[in-house]
């Protein structure tokens, strides 16, 4: 199979993508229709009360995009019509049973369409569990069903994650999950009282007359307390891994790939290198450094940062789409590059020095150079917990005291020079901390209120990203590696479907390519 074979395998082919909002579906939707125009239609399903508002969304949110560039001069004044012809936007939502198509759309789509990639998905870590269980969970379980009506159907792509194996260490298989298989010993998944669950929860919120800000809350801590119930560190990966187990279930004979990129970053090639949308796990951290918000983290330099470009990924999938066509089984992918061609923390952290002491972010009214230092990195939780106590724990206790309690400040004052029974020097002290509160204009509150924003800021991001920033685990793709030689030495240099992580250059990659597409793309976001 070349190059030649896999892009031909999509000519009058008609395609459902759902997700194509995201990142992922903008370039693979840019991708077909630059390489192959004789594709015959790409149904994007989009969140979206009717066509009107769909075909918008296509249009400002996919079409309009500065990926599109490179195939709007390519195809010039008729890039339109183009367009016109080959996409056709749905409105509809896979958490909806039929994807919330009509009855007379429904018998349309599921007789025209060949093939189903299905990349919509919920991708906050700390998601309220509701939602995430319906778009992730409920939301495979609908494409499934939708699959099994199409009566031309050739192929089912679902796009995970490599996450979904949880925190394990050392080599982690591209092996599909068993249905109630869980990452905890002595514990078994039932995903029907799961569901049974978040609905007696929102139920018990409700008869509280709950506000809605607490019931968020509520299903917020509810999602990630029944992850790490089961062993996921999260409620995006848990929930990505109940959609797999219930694709695997319900799929019967449908011919299915499952495709689990690591963290996806920023293009390397094609068509525009560097483009990115939304922030990634990484991406926090160069975004915090570049705008002087963030100075330290918690990263062992010395452990395997997983990432993979995101066009390299959509490659994968457009081979894989072709390899697997009619193929009456079901193929796990990890498209990652950890075992390959692996890129430790540290690479990330020395480009970045780099490049922003060369190219200082601008701070300030007046727009100066930023004056930087090196961000300091925490290898253990005890180290960084114990830097966090230092820094911000501790002044928040002071600021705390002067700001809400002068009194209690005062007397621990005392005590702490030995004058615990000076009655009115403790009441002259509380009233003169009280008076300079006033007259400084609140800055002992003011100071408060600065610390404890940058101490939630820094305690949210290493909630969230330690389970990656101290991941000890290897992705095996053996799966991933055949596809690979199966396509090696037969691409005839017209199209460019790589994704064999050994051709990235990380050092290059960072400096000149993801890091400059950060502060390009998302630093505004």
């Amino acid at each position: 199979m070349d190059a030649e074979m896999v892009v031909g395998y999509f000519k009058g082919r008609s395609i459902l993508i759902t997700g194509s909002t995201g990142f992922l579906g903008k370039v693979l939707v840019e991708k077909i229709l630059r390489v192959q125009p004789d594709v015959k239609k790409l149904y994007l399903l989009v969140r979206a009360n009717d066509i009107t508002s769909a075909t918008r969304r296509v249009q400002n949110e996919v079409i309009g995009k500065e990926l599109f560039q490179v195939l709007k001069n390519k195809r010039g004044a008729g890039f339109d019509s183009f367009v016109q012809e080959k996409i056709c936007p749905l409105a509809g939502d896979i958490i909806h049973e039929n994807l919330g198509l009509d009855p007379a759309k429904l018998t349309e789509i599921s007789g025209a369409v060949d093939i189903i990639v299905n990349g919509a998905a919920t991708t906050n870590f700390y998601e309220r569990y509701d939602v995430a269980f319906d778009a992730n969970v409920l939301g495979a379980k609908n494409i499934c069903d939708f699959a099994k009506k199409c009566t031309k159907l050739k192929m089912l792509l679902h796009v995970s994650t490599a996450y979904v194996a949880g925190e394990r260490e050392g080599l982690i298989l591209e092996k599909p999950f068993t249905m109630g298989e869980t990452l905890r010993e002595g514990t078994h998944l039932d995903l029907d009282s799961e569901l049974n669950l978040i609905k007696d929860t929102r139920r018990e919120m409700k008869a509280k007359c709950s506000s809605e800000k607490a019931e968020k809350r509520a299903m917020k801590e509810l999602g990630l307390k029944r992850a790490r119930n089961f062993g996921w560190p999260n409620t995006y990966v848990f929930t990505k891994a109940m959609g797999e187990m219930l694709l695997g279930h319900l799929r019967g004979d449908l011919p299915v790939v499952v495709v689990r990129p690591s963290i996806i970053t920023s293009i390397l090639e094609e068509p525009l290198p560097g483009w990115m949308e939304g922030i990634r796990t990484i991406d926090s951290v160069i975004i915090g450094y570049a705008k002087q918000a963030l100075s330290f983290f918690l990263v062992d330099l010395d452990l395997i940062m997983d990432v993979i470009p995101g066009d390299m990924v959509v490659n994968a999938m457009m081979v894989a789409m072709a390899a697997h066509s009619e193929e009456r089984a079901q193929t796990i992918y990890h498209v990652t590059s950890s075992l390959r061609n692996p890129a430790p923390y540290a690479v990330l952290s020395d480009t970045g020095h780099r490049y922003f002491f060369a190219n200082p972010p601008r701070t300030g009214k007046n727009g100066e150079p930023a004056r930087l230092r090196k961000m300091r990195f925490f290898r253990t939780v005890a180290s960084f917990r114990g830097h966090m106590a230092i820094k911000y724990k501790l002044p928040l206790q002071v600021a705390i005291s002067l700001t809400l309690n002068p009194p209690r400040f005062a007397a621990l004052i005392c005590t702490k020079y030995l004058l615990p029974n000076l009655i009115p020097f403790r009441i002259r002290i509380s009233q003169m901390l009280r008076l300079v509160n006033i007259a400084l204009c609140g800055v002992f509150s003011r100071r408060y209120d600065e610390l404890s924003r940058k101490y939630k800021f820094v305690m949210h991001l290493v909630e969230l990203y330690a389970p990656y920033s101290l991941f000890k685990g290897c992705f095996d793709d053996i799966n991933t590696e055949r596809l690979r030689v199966a396509m090696k030495g037969k691409n005839t240099g017209r199209y460019y479907l790589d994704f064999d992580p050994k051709s990235i250059d990380w050092d290059e990659y960072f400096y000149r390519v993801h890091i400059p597409g950060v502060i390009k793309y998302l630093c505004d976001d």
